[in-house]
C-alpha cells in the first residue's frame, strides 16, 4: 500500500505505530526529503500544527548516504544545520531494525534527541522522534 501525508495526519497514534512495527527499514536514503511533523495524530489539530511547524521550524533533512550524516533544514529559510550520524541499529519501540538518526555526538541543540525512521513506501518513510528515552512525537520524510 502506498501511503500520502494527509492519511499519516489522520492516522492514531496507535496507527501509526503498527504501521512503524510493520514496515522494513529499508535502505539509508540521500539527498533531500520534505518532512512533516505529525503531532497530536487522529485530531483535528495535526494537519494545522504540521503547517505552522513546516513553514516557521523544520522543513526536512538533507541526507548524505555515503558519509553517513544528515542535516535537518530548519527555520523559515531552509538553513541546514543540525546534524546527525544515520546508520542502521535496533529500534526502541520494537527491537527490530530501523534506520537510527542520532544526535547524541554531532549536535550540542539536540543531543539528546534520537530519530528512527523505517520505509512506507517508494521514498517515503515514517519517523519517531525520541527525547532520551522518551517518545516525543511522529514524523514523515518524501524524497
Amino acid at each position: 500500500m502506498s501511503y500520502t501525508v494527509p492519511q499519516l495526519l489522520a492516522m492514531t497514534q496507535e496507527q501509526l505505530d503498527e504501521l512503524f512495527k510493520a514496515s522494513p527499514a529499508g535502505d539509508i536514503p540521500n539527498g533531500e526529503a520534505q518532512g512533516t511533523a505529525i503531532i497530536a495524530p487522529g485530531t483535528k489539530y495535526s494537519e494545522p500544527i504540521a503547517k505552522i511547524i513546516n513553514h516557521f521550524g523544520w522543513q526536512g533533512k538533507v541526507f548524505d548516504a555515503e558519509k553517513g550524516y544528515l542535516k535537518n533544514k530548519i527555520l523559515m529559510f531552509g538553513l541546514e544545520a543540525i546534524v546527525a550520524k544515520v546508520y542502521k541499529g535496533d529500534s526502541w519501540l520494537d527491537g527490530k531494525e530501523c534506520i537510527v538518526l542520532d544526535y547524541s555526538d554531532t549536535s550540542l541543540v539536540a543531543h539528546w534527541i534520537r530519530d528512527e525512521i523505517r520505509l512506507i513506501g517508494p521514498g517515503f518513510y515514517l519517523g519517531k522522534v525520541y527525547w532520551g528515552k522518551d517518545r516525543l512525537i511522529d514524523f514523515s520524510l518524501q524524497f
